[in-house]
């Protein structure tokens, strides 16, 4: 990015007076905790403040669901470069290299010197998982050297997320998996991975972002700040400009990337554009665009017989397996840049992807609730969310299967699952299955009794599909009555009874 585009982007003109609202229609009791707007439901942070001390902060501008890699999904262990070239680069030697190539000036190559000895400093000086964590984060910049991807575009991201590391594990408290974290003066938004260390959360840093640009005059100013700082961290990829992961997940190898993070930037980008009257964060926006163009493990997108589906995770290319609500809310960044723009290229892109949704939303439709990825119930807060892109992707393009399924999944939110006992018969006196169906993921209870007698109470959280409670020995043969209840997760309860026949 030349220093004059950056300027021009980063600089701030009056707003307009009127407060612009987006079009954020999400389930009404249930949007406290995901709407795009602060709500009573804020996100609990643990910033570090000026002094260094942690303090634990609502932050009402982050959106508390998880919009990042599956929260099911494993981290994956470090992989080793193989290879003699591999073998021998190091964080110290390609810096070496980029700054004898004129890659890097002197001043940078010093300050990035510095910021490694000091945190192989910091390990030796710390113990246990503090010491695990901050090793972690220099094993995965190590792991990038080896693989010849420590390119100068991404040297300004990897040696912040090692300093915040080293800040953090010197001077914070040891953190719950999955837990936000903040500093003082800066509104990016980082996240715990267990045996990653702390890492930039793009995706949350973004969407906070595309708040502060789209809710008016009063936060203007943040707009313009969180974006001056999230702008430098992207890196050359693909042709263009991308804002990249670097650490091992669920058996991808940083630096990956995601279509939902890169669309997410757009729509912060766009909004950034109308908000501050600045074109030249339309231009950045532009190019952002080549990861969607450029197939994986580069980029983001997979042709179709459709049209083009842009993935969650540039290092998992199956589109069979990907994750819903990223691919919608990738066509809702381009859809937004395109709207703004007028770029040709975001109107294509969109139509390829909007084409591709048409025909894979039904497929995460169960009849009673919406899947995650195929196969994998969505939690609450992820129902919530992917009805609310299916409402806004209704209003843009007005296409019945993005209206009506959102008018489904609405539905679903008050309807109760729908039980059914499958088990009619057991032997006496041995341990039995007691077979049943739900239409969705439920709490579910089982209660068998005799004589108004329970002889046997027992539930689980079950998904959609068929299940069995096992069951211990009765003893005596005849007719018990079962009850079968279930409590979905957005409350709704259902009961049904039956009998099942006990025999000899």
């Amino acid at each position: 990015m030349s220093l004059a585009l950056q300027r021009a982007a980063l600089s701030y003109d009056k707003p307009r007076a009127a407060i612009r609202w987006r079009l954020v229609v999400l389930v009404a009791c249930l949007c406290s905790g995901l709407a795009f707007a602060p709500t009573a439901s804020a996100a609990r942070i643990v910033r570090l403040d000026r002094r260094g001390h942690p303090v634990v902060v609502e932050d009402r501008f982050l959106r508390t669901s998880a919009l990042s890699p599956s929260p099911n999904a494993a981290v994956g262990a470090s992989q080793a470069s193989g290879g003699r070239a591999a073998a021998t680069r190091t964080v110290h030697s390609e810096l070496a290299r980029l700054y004898r190539a004129h890659q890097i000036d002197r001043s940078s190559y010093t300050r990035y010197n510095n910021s490694l000895n000091l945190a192989l400093g910091a390990i030796d000086r710390l113990r246990g998982t503090r010491r695990l964590q901050l090793a972690a984060v220099l094993s995965n910049l190590h792991q990038i050297a080896a693989a010849g991807a420590l390119t100068p575009s991404r040297l300004p991201v990897l040696f912040l997320t090692l300093d915040r590391n080293r800040q953090w594990w010197t001077t914070g408290p040891l953190l719950s998996p999955a837990q936000r974290v903040e500093f003082a003066h800066s509104d990016l938004v980082w996240q715990y991975y267990v045996g990653q260390g702390i890492e930039l959360q793009q995706l949350g840093s973004f969407g906070k972002a595309q708040w502060f640009c789209s809710a008016g005059a009063s936060y203007a100013a943040r707009c313009r700040a969180m974006l001056a700082e999230l702008i430098p961290l992207a890196a050359q990829r693909a042709g263009g400009l991308t804002w990249e992961y670097y650490f091992n997940f669920d058996g991808g190898a940083p630096p990956w990337t995601s279509a939902m993070s890169q669309g997410t930037a757009l729509q912060a980008l766009a909004d950034a554009s109308r908000e501050l009257k600045n074109t030249a964060y339309l231009e950045l926006a532009r190019r952002a665009l080549p990861v969607f163009t450029a197939s994986p493990p580069a980029g983001v997108g997979v042709r179709t017989g459709h049209g083009t589906r842009y993935l969650q995770y540039s290092f998992d290319p199956a589109p069979s397996d990907d994750v819903i609500n990223g691919f919608l809310q990738s066509l809702i960044g381009l859809s937004d840049y395109a709207q703004t723009s007028g770029d040709p290229v975001a109107t294509r892109l969109f139509a390829a992807g909007d084409a591709e949704a048409r025909t894979e939303v039904l497929r995460f439709d169960t009849g009673a609730w919406s899947l995650y990825q195929p196969g994998e119930e969505d939690d609450l807060n992820y129902h919530t969310l992917v009805t609310g892109f299916l409402q806004q992707l209704c209003a843009t393009t007005h296409a019945n299967v993005y209206c009506a399924t959102a008018a489904r999944f609405v539905r679903y939110l008050k309807t109760s699952a729908v039980l059914r006992l499958q088990t009619r018969h057991i032997p006496m006196a041995r341990v039995s299955s007691i077979w049943f169906a739900s239409s969705k993921i439920s709490r579910v209870g089982i209660t068998i009794t005799r004589a108004q007698r329970t002889l046997f109470r027992t539930s689980g959280t079950y998904g959609y599909g068929r299940h069995a409670f096992v069951v211990p020995p009765l003893v005596r043969a005849g007719a018990y009555a079962v009850k079968l209840d279930s409590t979905d997760l957005a409350g709704n309860y259902s009961e049904i009874s039956g009998q099942i026949q006990v025999s000899r």
